[in-house]
């Protein structure tokens, strides 16, 4: 059986409010880098990869949250794990490097964000995103999370926000503003994905289905009672067996591939940050070894390569 997805209208599927939201973003972020950005103090051109980063950055992440593929995986966790793993891990990056220095400047020199500045201690920015992720990841908190709306917006809001706060501290755009060693960065990546390991374990090897989304067409429909448009009693009675009418595979194997993809995932874009990080280090170290008058002004020029 397919994904059936010709069942599904187009707001279901393209959602129609995030593709207006994602649009007003990328639209306010060329406004702020282009005609706008004589506004700003000390702001400078953006470099045509950095604003292509970005918006594809905000193209994927509405994907991902807003288009296709969050109604996908509704219906396979295969294609809900590879969703969070672009929202959180790939996104993240893409969005920090797209947005200037001078811009981060701006934005977080301003009075309001003091008394939040605890958030950006590196030991909550290593911790809060990992356990946001397990615990949402518990078979209990996750069918729940699923089939409530406001709650689920609002939970994964929060680890989009986490994740930013984990991804600022391996690859600050403001060097000064960088709380991490370029040593503690590689130990600060390779800690991040060993603490998001237990969860991906325990999907990958467990003997039986752990979500009751794509196991209980109850719950399942539930579940998509706020993917689309009508009555979800109505639309588990049209497609009988909930998400077994459209998956590709069984289950426990579902959820295994689920649980591969997003550790696979992980790990390549944590090898290409551990790769960054390095090269970065190593760059700075051989411009101050070539040139005793290497300054911090320096630094930074490298740090934004």
């Amino acid at each position: 059986m397919g994904m059936g997805l010709e069942y599904f209208s187009f707001a279901d599927l393209w959602s129609p409010v995030m593709m207006i939201i994602a649009l007003l973003i990328v639209i306010l972020y060329s406004l702020v880098t282009g005609p706008w950005r004589e506004r700003f103090i000390h702001s400078e051109p953006v470099a045509k990869k950095r604003q292509a980063a970005f918006i594809a950055g905000i193209v994927l992440l509405y994907l991902a949250q807003g288009g296709p593929l969050s109604l996908m995986g509704h219906l396979m966790f295969t294609f809900h794990m590879t969703a969070m793993a672009i929202s959180y891990f790939i996104v993240p990056p893409m969005l920090i490097y797209g947005v200037p220095a001078w811009l981060w400047k701006s934005i977080f020199s301003k009075p309001f964000w003091r008394p939040l500045r605890f958030l950006m201690n590196p030991l909550l920015g290593l911790f809060a995103f990992n356990l946001l992720f397990s615990v949402y990841h518990m078979p209990a908190n996750h069918d729940w999370i699923m089939t409530h709306y406001v709650v689920h917006g609002v939970y994964y809001f929060v680890m989009l926000g986490a994740a930013l706060i984990s991804w600022w501290h391996v690859m600050c755009p403001v060097a000064e503003w960088s709380k991490l060693t370029n040593l503690r960065k590689l130990g600060f990546i390779f800690l991040n994905g060993l603490l998001l390991t237990p969860a991906c374990v325990l999907i990958i090897f467990a003997s039986t289905p752990l979500f009751s989304v794509y196991n209980d067409a109850d719950v399942w429909a539930k579940a998509m009672g706020y993917c689309i448009a009508g009555d979800p009693s109505a639309f588990l009675a049209q497609f009988k067996g909930g998400p077994a009418f459209f998956s590709l595979l069984k289950p426990i194997d579902d959820q295994q591939l689920g649980g591969i993809i997003m550790k696979l995932l992980q790990e390549f874009v944590n090898i290409a940050a551990l790769y960054t990080v390095f090269m970065q280090w190593y760059r700075r170290e051989r411009a101050q070894d070539d040139d005793p008058a290497f300054d911090h002004a320096s630094s930074s020029r490298l740090n934004n390569v």
